[in-house]
C-alpha cells in the first residue's frame, strides 16, 4: 500500500513504517491531541493511493483516503550561511537561518 500526501507545500510518498521529514507542523491542526511527541495526526489531502496493485488518483484529492501518522520529535535542520555582498558600495549581510521540520512515522493508510 502506498499513497501520495501533501504538506507544508510539498508532496511526499509514503507507505507504512516509513519515517521522514516533514515542514514544521503547526500546533492547531487535525489532530487529536496538540502535536506534542507521540501525538497522532490524520493527513487527508491524498493525492494518489495504490492498493492491491490499484491506483486512484484524486481530483484533487481521493475522497474518504486518510493516512495516520505519529509525531516522533520536533527539531531544526543544519545552519545555512546566507551572505549578501554589493562590491565598492561598503555593504555586506551574514545571517544563519535552521528549518524547523517535524518528523513524523507513517502507522496506516486507509480508504
Amino acid at each position: 500500500m502506498l499513497a501520495i500526501i501533501k504538506t507544508g507545500g510539498k508532496q511526499y510518498i509514503v507507505k507504512p513504517g516509513d519515517k521522514l521529514k516533514v515542514e514544521k507542523l503547526d500546533p492547531i491542526g487535525k489532530t487529536s491531541s496538540s502535536n506534542g511527541e507521540n501525538s497522532e495526526i490524520i493527513f487527508e489531502d491524498i493525492l494518489l493511493l495504490e492498493k492491491n496493485n490499484k491506483l486512484e488518483i484524486g481530483a484533487p484529492f481521493v475522497k474518504g483516503a486518510k493516512v495516520e501518522a505519529k509525531i516522533l520529535r520536533h527539531g531544526k535542520g543544519d545552519k545555512i550561511i546566507v551572505f549578501k555582498y554589493k562590491p565598492k558600495k561598503r555593504y555586506s549581510r551574514k545571517i544563519g537561518h535552521r528549518q524547523p521540520y517535524t518528523e513524523i512515522e507513517i502507522m496506516g493508510i486507509k480508504n
